[in-house]
């Protein structure tokens, strides 16, 4: 599949959202950090699916094992996602972040939502990369099912990951888990990927339905309505987190993403001038880096008054009485670190895939 600019766009959109979630003080009227993270699984789910789907028909063309083909993903993903998160790691652990000194092993070992889901707890300022190890964790059984299942019964395991995630979202809220047992486990993260991945198998298989299905721009309206109303139904009928926000709230997350990307991929013109926009774009594309870094750049939940961002702030009041400045002015703070990260380190380092090609 030939890269889609817009789907940098869609990047830049789900990193905002969830930057918009952790710096705005809570005055967004809906979880704007949960509907960021799952359409970066969604959109996960629909890329690394397209890879491996073109890498098992090659092979299976060329009578091959998918032996070699196993082996170039898990190098060219290593290359992609190791370098900039454990140097990250390992300069905040030599800095002395509490949250990483303290959680260093799960954190190195990508099992910190292990950790947030067996404790009931967060984390600090390193509890974002409870996604990147689901992501990971996807990453090392996925493939084997992409190789190793027949075509013809992919998308029923797809749709079996789907109500596999669903229904243990409800087991664990049944069992009176904590919310966020449901929500950082990666079998409980399931449906997003696996709408992702059927998605992908139409895109290869059926494109001529794809294209028309996501070229209606009444599904993705619906989609979103839809979306809608289940954050009203929250607000009205949850206080705490309740089965709603538990158990549904991930499936119409998932499906605004899913036409949000869909409507991206077939180019219509609703919002792809928004979403190629050079601007968009790249933001979109150092996304990884502006993800791992903006937490511990500033937390407002955990970073102490000795943090060095939390004194800026404490001397110069204006940024607390205008939460916008103060937004925008990290976000700037964010794509300069991330900017720096891939010129000197990612996109050198990025190169090297090309060594390692299907």
């Amino acid at each position: 599949m030939q890269h889609i600019k817009s789907l940098d766009g869609i990047r830049f959109v789900a990193v905002s959202l969830v930057l918009a979630e952790h710096w705005l003080d809570g005055i967004l009227p809906f979880g704007a950090g949960y509907l960021g993270v799952c359409m970066f699984f969604v959109l996960s789910g629909f890329l690394i699916t397209n890879i491996l789907l073109k890498a098992k028909i090659a092979d299976d063309a060329q009578n091959k094992s998918h032996g070699q083909s196993l082996k170039l993903f898990f190098i060219r993903r290593t290359i992609r996602i190791f370098p900039i998160y454990y140097l990250l790691i390992f300069v905040a652990f030599a800095l002395g972040e509490p949250s990483v000194r303290q959680f260093f092993w799960w954190c190195i070992t990508y099992s910190s939502n292990f950790f947030i889901a067996s404790h009931q707890t967060w984390m600090g300022a390193s509890d974002h990369l409870w996604s990147l190890a689901v992501e990971e964790q996807f990453y090392l059984f996925f493939p084997f099912v992409v190789f190793f299942v027949s075509l013809k019964n992919l998308p029923k395991f797809f749709c079996f990951f789907i109500l596999l995630a669903i229904l243990l979202r409800t087991f664990f809220y049944v069992k009176g888990f904590a919310w966020m047992t449901s929500y950082v486990l990666m079998p409980t993260c399931l449906d997003a990927f696996g709408m992702g991945a059927l998605m992908a198998y139409f895109f290869k298989f059926n494109k001529s339905r794809f294209d028309s299905v996501f070229k209606n721009n009444i599904l993705l309206i619906i989609s979103f309505l839809a979306y809608i109303a289940i954050n009203i139904l929250i607000h009205h009928f949850e206080k705490e987190k309740g089965i709603i926000s538990v158990v549904f709230l991930r499936i119409f997350e998932s499906i605004l993403s899913v036409f949000f990307i869909g409507n991206a991929i077939v180019g219509r013109k609703l919002f792809n001038p928004f979403l190629e926009h050079s601007w968009v774009v790249y933001v979109g594309k150092i996304s990884y880096g502006v993800y791992i870094f903006h937490n511990f750049i500033y937390n407002p939940f955990h970073s102490s008054e000795s943090h060095l961002m939390v004194k800026f702030f404490n001397n110069y009041p204006i940024f607390k009485e205008f939460i916008l400045l103060k937004f925008f002015f990290l976000y700037g703070i964010t794509v300069l670190l991330a900017t720096i990260s891939w010129f000197l380190i990612e996109n050198p380092i990025n190169k090297l895939k090309d060594k390692f090609s299907y």
